[in-house]
């Protein structure tokens, strides 16, 4: 354990506090450095698909013995994740239906139980202690307080029994870092699949013009860069999705890290013009107008991210397709067919005014394009979908996972609906970015090659 990374070192980011940067060059593609988890956890509606330690997608995995809830590849694994999931085994046997902690409350308890066990630094940690990861907690405001007091309710009613529970400060400022410094591990079609903590990635600062894409390899967390970096060049991330105007992932990144961004691109908002674009008419529009609409937009964008705690019932769904952020809406009191409506209306509404590749059109018709699989319609489907990636192209950065998973998407469809020569376009799309975003060694380009290949 050196304490260092090779290639890179810790540094204080002018306007930023610590940060990471390169002491050597790297070319587009190139893996900086790859980390494992300090710790992570599965989320539940993933039991069965992947392994609970390992995060290997895989049919016939086998299950735990005495909870039945929990999936390995073998008894290697299971017997390597012990130590975690018997926080778990015995409680959700003894809770049965009623067990149900947060993903974060699950992940907060791992994080516990290893720090009683773990003597010195560990993988994870060469430049960056798990305890010196940024807390926030001081900026907290009462909405995120209730979630974390709800979270750490849950920790106590399911963990305390395997658990040794800090006090109440400490707790708060423990679910702050992981808040702030936690990371959603995806699929190659970016799907949630779990959660986890990486301290020494949590140390990139973030930018609007990323230098570098994190991608998960199991549980392991592979940073490769997405520009040419000389020496002495920052390490820089996106926190946030980058297909919004610049106010938009401003406010994002105030409300979830408690900073603004100072990038170029945010300093300039050169794309702004192009994000928010108008449609074309004779006379111009007068200015409130379009404010209105603007706010129309962000108002609709935060009634569906608003929708919390609903049961998704649609994880699995036999199209393998439809979206995270749709299947939340898909269990609320609408039926499907009328939140297509929903997105109909507001895509009517906001057209009279916003060209179709406008930033808020397109994430209407994201969420129309996953309520359409969700009703089997792969028509309307790809409809949305090649409306949305042409635009997609343009505004997202180079090697965007957002890009390669619509092509990927699309690719899917294309299939489905036996249009092989779309289907092998679309799907070589997506292998280009994914070769350089996961590596060509990585285990879905390889699927996705022999996807092509017809094998």
């Amino acid at each position: 354990m050196t304490g260092s990374i090779e290639g890179l070192e810790r540094f204080d980011s002018p306007g930023k506090g610590r940060g990471l940067r390169v002491t050597r060059g790297f070319k587009v593609g190139d893996l900086l450095f790859s980390s494992p988890a300090y710790s992570c956890v599965l989320s539940v509606k993933e039991r069965g698909y992947f392994c609970d330690f390992c995060f290997d997608r895989k049919k016939g995995l086998a299950r735990c013995g005495k909870c039945k809830k929990a999936f390995y590849c073998n008894a290697k694994c299971q017997k390597a994740d012990w130590a975690m999931h018997k926080l778990e085994c015995s409680a959700m046997t003894a809770f049965g239906e009623k067990w149900c902690p947060s993903e974060m409350s699950r992940l907060v308890a791992r994080i516990l139980a290893k720090k009683k066990t773990q003597k010195g630094r560990c993988l994870s940690e060469r430049i960056l202690l798990v305890d010196e990861m940024q807390s926030h907690v001081e900026d907290v405001d009462n909405d995120r307080r209730e979630m974390s007091e709800a979270d750490i309710a849950g920790l106590c009613q399911f963990f305390s029994k395997n658990l040794d529970v800090p006090d109440h400060k400490d707790l708060l400022t423990l679910f702050s870092q992981v808040a702030c410094n936690g990371f959603t591990v995806e699929d190659e079609e970016l799907s949630h699949i779990g959660t986890a903590v990486y301290p020494d990635v949590a140390l990139i600062n973030h930018s609007c013009l990323p230098s570098v894409i994190i991608t998960y390899k199991g549980t392991r967390a592979e940073v490769r860069a997405v520009k040419d970096m000389k020496p002495g060049d920052e390490v820089l991330i996106s926190y946030i999705d980058l297909l919004y105007p610049t106010d938009d992932r401003n406010n994002r990144l105030r409300e979830s890290y408690y900073f603004s961004c100072d990038c170029p691109e945010c300093h300039t908002k050169s794309q702004d013009k192009v994000k928010l674009k108008e449609r074309k008419r004779s006379e111009p529009l007068e200015p409130d107008v379009v404010s209105n609409m603007i706010r129309y937009a962000r108002k609709t964008i935060r009634e569906f991210r608003a929708s919390k705690d609903v049961k998704d019932i649609l994880q699995h769904a036999k199209s393998g397709l439809v979206f995270q952020s749709v299947k939340r809406f898909l269990d609320s009191p609408a039926h499907p067919s009328e939140l297509l409506e929903m997105c109909e209306h507001s895509l009517e509404n906001m057209g009279a005014v916003f060209d179709d590749c406008n930033v808020y059109m397109l994430h209407m018709m994201y969420q129309a394009m996953g309520v359409c699989l969700y009703l089997d319609d792969d028509d309307g489907a790809v409809r949305y979908g090649e409306k949305i990636i042409k635009p997609y192209c343009h505004l997202y950065p180079p090697f965007s996972l957002n890009v390669s998973s619509m092509y990927l998407k699309l690719g899917k469809l294309y299939m489905r609906m036996e249009r092989p020569s779309a289907a092998a376009s679309a799907l070589k799309k997506a292998l280009a970015i994914m070769e350089v975003a996961h590596g060509k060694d990585h285990q879905y380009v390889k699927e996705l090659r022999q996807h092509i290949a017809g094998k």
